[in-house]
């Protein structure tokens, strides 16, 4: 087998040269014009919903979708796609409860609607465990987007993610939320085309094409998809998919800046129910998409050795998230190659971009970071300042995650550390309107405790679906608790 990958032709290299230039004048000509903090962070309030649904499925979706879900379906089967039946559950309530909230008033993320309740510390308490949770996992999020590069050019780590995160400062930078949307909503297309070409294309070196393959995988266990054996351990299972996941949507999209900076963005309640209607209607078919993908390389692996050595990480285990690059790279034809590398490239920047802009508005806005008689224009610097800032934090962890052995469940699992935590901060808002910051303070930091020993202490008695069920379960338990003791 090969050590490292074939050289990339002159054809793909112009490819990837193009798309790569093209999606950086791109992101520097929307980002013109920018003059406050509303335009930076959250478009205007102008963008139309089309583009927003496109951003949020890019977001969503990125580099782990790309490479990551390939891998679960290549070294297991397609339990996976349980899960994704919670993620169109939780949008679909999301859509119609959530989004109205959005538009009350004029907030830049989902944890003003918890200072408007219960005060500034409170506030500030779920603005700092979202920097927290979303920068571990934007880092897993950029080292995945690294892997090509590694076996393309034989790059050691680091240089490979100061490229990712340097191509897509440029543009976030200068054109914050709107040039991140408009590039993404580009990008989306990109990488879904590229999954396609890969499910068509892979049967054609199969033995057998695609009936062929389905026999064998069929054989080998490798499509199975349901599990109705309740369990809040591995593996995944129905009700984990229905309720765990569907509680962590709760999250993703109704919580997390990453996705809702999004939503905040749209012109108004209706634009932002059909960009949460639109991920609801894709994100199956696109899951199933990739799943089948990995399904297909292990077939393929099956008939034929693999061209290039999966790489093992400190702990001794395969690295299975190098599968899907390791075919593009070995095995894609002259040309096709390119788009295909430019698939990944697209997920990988929009993951990038998405985190540097939601980091940098929780930061500025959240925290209150700018000085409130600062001008729109100090403000704009400083928010533009900030986000080179969560760039090189972005580096930091990225290459600390080196050693995950799968970025799928590594990435879900940190964000799962706060997730419960802020959802049941923000429910609590919702349900009691008006109160005391210090017991949902309280509920909320218990929770990262109790989340912190679960993940590194019970990770096999309770798998990462369940993170964010358990932790707004005990937030919301201790903020009342806390809550009825100082009425007394």
């Amino acid at each position: 087998m090969l050590a490292v990958a074939p050289p990339i032709s002159s054809i793909d290299w112009a490819v990837i040269f193009v798309y790569l230039t093209g999606i950086i004048a791109l992101g520097l000509w929307l980002g013109r014009g920018q003059k406050t903090t509303r335009d930076y962070f959250l478009g205007g309030r102008d963008l139309p919903w089309w583009a927003v649904a496109f951003s949020i499925v890019a977001t969503e979706t990125s580099a782990l979708t790309f490479i990551g879900v390939p891998a679960m379906a290549y070294g297991g089967n397609l339990m996976f796609i349980q899960i994704v039946i919670g993620y169109v559950i939780g949008r679909i309530v999301l859509a119609v409860v959530m989004v109205p909230l959005y538009f009350k008033k004029e907030i830049y993320s989902p944890y003003a609607l918890i200072g408007n309740a219960f005060g500034t510390g409170a506030h500030k308490t779920a603005a700092v465990m979202f920097l927290i949770a979303g920068t571990l996992a934007a880092g897993v999020r950029v080292f995945v987007t690294c892997i090509p590069l590694q076996l393309m050019l034989d790059w050691p780590v680091l240089p490979a993610i100061l490229l990712f995160v340097g191509l897509s400062l440029v543009y976030t930078y200068v054109g914050g939320l709107k040039a991140v949307v408009w590039t993404d909503a580009a990008q989306f297309i990109l990488f879904v085309a590229g999954g396609l070409f890969a499910l068509f294309y892979i049967p054609t070196l199969i033995d057998g094409g695609w009936s062929g393959a389905m026999e064998t995988a069929r054989a080998a266990d490798k499509l199975e998809w349901l599990n109705t054996k309740l369990s809040l351990a591995a593996p995944y299972n129905l009700g984990m998919g229905i309720f765990g996941a569907g509680v962590f949507v709760l999250f993703t999209h109704g919580v997390d800046q990453l996705v809702a900076q999004r939503v905040l963005a749209c012109r108004s309640i209706a634009d932002g129910r059909k960009a949460l209607t639109f991920c609801a209607i894709v994100i199956l078919p696109m899951m199933l998409l990739f799943l089948m993908v990995g399904v297909l390389l292990w077939v393929l692996y099956q008939q034929s050795p693999i061209p290039i050595d999966i790489p093992e990480n400190s702990f001794g285990k395969k690295q299975t998230d190098f599968v899907f690059p390791i075919f593009m790279l070995a095995q894609a034809p002259v040309g096709v190659k390119g788009l295909l590398l430019v698939g990944i490239f697209a997920a990988a920047m929009s993951s990038v971009s998405s985190a540097l802009s939601a980091l940098s508005s929780v930061t500025v806005m959240d925290l209150g970071l700018a000085n409130p008689k600062a001008s729109d224009g100090q403000k704009l610097k400083l928010s533009r300042w900030t986000t080179l800032f969560w760039g090189a934090m972005l580096i930091g962890v990225a290459f600390a995650s080196r050693e995950v052995e799968s970025v799928m469940d590594a990435a879900f699992s940190l964000v799962g550390l706060a997730s419960g935590g802020l959802l049941g901060g923000v429910l609590l808002a919702l349900i009691l309107k008006k109160g005391r910051g210090t017991p949902i303070i309280l509920g909320m930091a218990v929770s990262l405790l109790a989340m912190l020993a679960i993940k590194y202490g019970l990770k096999d008695l309770i798998h990462w679906p369940w993170y964010t069920a358990v932790g707004c379960s005990i937030t919301v338990g201790v903020a009342l608790l806390t809550r009825a003791a100082q009425d007394k």
